[in-house]
């Protein structure tokens, strides 16, 4: 049973709660937006991954898509647990017990797997020799970051589990992260967090600040439109080269030029003949 947070007009706040959880917030996302914008008209050029896959791929297979849809599942749970209020789902006929489950387990599964991904995209750069030194000291900064945010949001799910003192997050954090969008930041609601859920938000804040100066920046400009783009024509071969494939559908014309189209070259003319008779 995961004990009630105390009321709000019980928690006593004080300048640091105020700065903490009611100006930090709002930094934050003015450097995020600020940081994005500039990046975006003066580094246009560095808004990429830096991919790594001509050096190396086997492994790359396998940790990419498993960070990558493990962060995804990650943000899809926050999302759900910090803005869906607790009263919506108890009205739809979840209780707290299945909630609390189900975002235990989903979450504690989504979370191992985005950090298996994320360490082993580590150790293939650390091992891969071009990768390694194709990383530079703003990669390294960024992926101690992720680690430890992902460390600390594992940390808050063991604890919430094992430690029954600690409030319920619905009544403390996702209130909170609620009124910021409102601008009427509670900071009542966020004091009375456990100590673990304080350090988890204040590490993710800190990793959303350095957000736009990272490659972590091209997650604002994922290729969705990829999925709605017309297919791209190419040439057809030569009539002589595609005999072999299949027939040319209606509509469409085999590319060449008129020689070709005949099935006939012709020899250039010369100027002169040696078989003319002498003058």
């Amino acid at each position: 049973m995961i004990p009630l947070a105390p009321a709000p007009e019980a928690v006593e706040t004080g300048v640091g709660d105020v700065l903490l959880w009611g100006v930090l917030p709002y930094v934050v996302l003015a450097v995020v937006v600020g940081g994005s914008i500039w990046r975006y008209r003066y580094d246009q050029f560095g808004w990429t991954t830096r991919s790594s896959q001509l050096y190396e791929s086997r492994i790359l297979r396998i940790a990419s898509p498993l960070f990558h849809f493990g962060i995804l599942a990650v943000l899809a749970g926050h999302i759900m647990g910090l803005l869906i209020p607790a009263s919506w789902t108890a009205a739809v006929g979840v209780t707290e017990g299945m909630y609390h489950f189900l975002a235990l387990s989903i979450g504690t599964v989504a979370g191992v797997g985005t950090l298996l991904g994320i360490v082993l995209l580590i150790w293939r750069r650390r091992t891969t020799g071009p990768v390694f030194m194709a990383t530079t000291k703003n990669d390294k900064f960024m992926y101690v970051m992720l680690v430890a945010a992902l460390l600390t949001g594992l940390a808050t799910t063991a604890i919430s589990v094992f430690d029954h003192s600690v409030p319920d997050y619905r009544q403390t954090v996702s209130p909170w992260f609620r009124s910021i969008w409102i601008l009427q930041p509670d900071v009542a609601a966020m004091a009375g967090a456990g100590p673990s859920f304080k350090l988890h938000v204040l590490w993710a804040l800190g990793l959303f600040a350095v957000w736009p100066f990272t490659r972590l920046v091209h997650a604002f400009t994922a290729p969705v439109h990829y999925l709605f783009r017309p297919y791209i024509v190419y040439r057809s071969r030569d009539a002589g080269s595609s005999a072999h494939l299949a027939p040319v559908r209606r509509g469409w014309e085999p590319v060449g030029t008129r020689d070709r189209a005949r099935g006939t070259t012709r020899a250039p003319e010369r100027r002169g003949s040696r078989s003319a008779g002498r003058r």
